[in-house]
């Protein structure tokens, strides 16, 4: 990277985990870690750890709208990531700021429950999120519940993935990335010596041009906010005008080397390269 100039700005809009697993926090430090310096705004502020979800103070739509105001007028976006949007408020002036502004096409995480069981969006601020910020998005990165919802269909398998994909696209998504480390042949509480050599698999639909990202199963219990990382990291790739087919392959080794190091959380994402990539028409 070429250290003479200046450091792309990512801006993330999420909420804040006080116990710094997700959100804002592990937003920064992905951000920081690809090299590109990391400016926030808030949505949120949550009252959780990694085993328990007490509850959330939702910020206004005028103070979201003052603290990103006060950001742009200062710094050029070279990418945005979108994380927590709990109410339609706030889901309906983050696509208001988006276009006024004419922020970056979004890296849009669905956040839909936090893994200690807090409901992130309300379902108005679901369907506020379909019909006004999914069609700015340069990709959306939901997981298997996620895709469900949004797809209306359940998903048990790759196909089940490619279909989700198609009728998220359908609402209006330029991109989705489903994320497949939630299918019930990969979370199942017993798990046999073959089913744990298993690969992952994550599915990028880009404009119906389809990738399949496959990558070994690492069981593990230390590690929370894997989606705010991953979406995090391709949109700091993003932002050095990397593709997205590349941001998505770096994003998913950092994610990887997270949660094999975790509780160090020092991956190193530029000089790694994913072993399997296959991509179909």
């Amino acid at each position: 990277m070429n250290r003479t100039r200046p450091r792309p700005i990512v801006l993330t809009i999420a909420g804040f985990d006080p116990s710094g697993g997700a959100g804002i926090s592990a937003d920064i430090r992905t951000i920081e870690s690809f090299g590109c310096t990391a400016v926030a705004a808030i949505t949120s502020i949550t009252f959780q750890n990694s085993s328990r979800f007490a509850g959330a103070a939702h910020q206004s739509a005028a103070s979201l709208r003052a603290q990103i105001e006060s950001i742009v007028d200062e710094h050029e976006m070279a990418a945005v990531k979108i994380g927590m949007l709990p109410t339609a408020e706030i889901v309906r002036e983050v696509a208001r700021l988006i276009r006024e502004m004419n922020l970056p096409a979004p890296v849009v995480d669905p956040v839909m429950e936090s893994t200690s069981g807090g409901q992130l969006m309300s379902d108005d601020a679901f369907e506020v999120f379909v019909t006004e910020l999914l069609s700015l998005a340069r990709v959306v990165t939901p997981n298997i519940p996620e895709a469900e919802k949004l797809a209306g269909i359940n998903i048990g398998d790759e196909q089940g993935m490619r279909q989700a994909a198609a009728r998220i696209r359908e609402l209006g998504a330029r991109a989705v990335l489903v994320k497949g480390g939630h299918l019930k042949t990969q979370k199942s509480e017993v798990r046999s010596k073959q089913s744990e050599r298993d690969p992952t698999i994550d599915l990028l639909d880009d404009g119906g041009e389809i990738t399949v990202f496959r990558g070994e199963w690492i069981e593990t219990r230390n590690v929370r906010g894997t989606g705010c990382i991953l979406s995090a990291a391709i949109a700091s790739c993003l932002a050095q005008h990397v593709p997205l087919e590349k941001s998505v392959q770096m994003a998913k080794r950092f994610v990887s080397d997270a949660i094999r190091y975790a509780p160090r959380l020092q991956p190193e994402p530029v000089t790694l390269e994913l072993t399997e990539l296959g991509r179909e028409n």
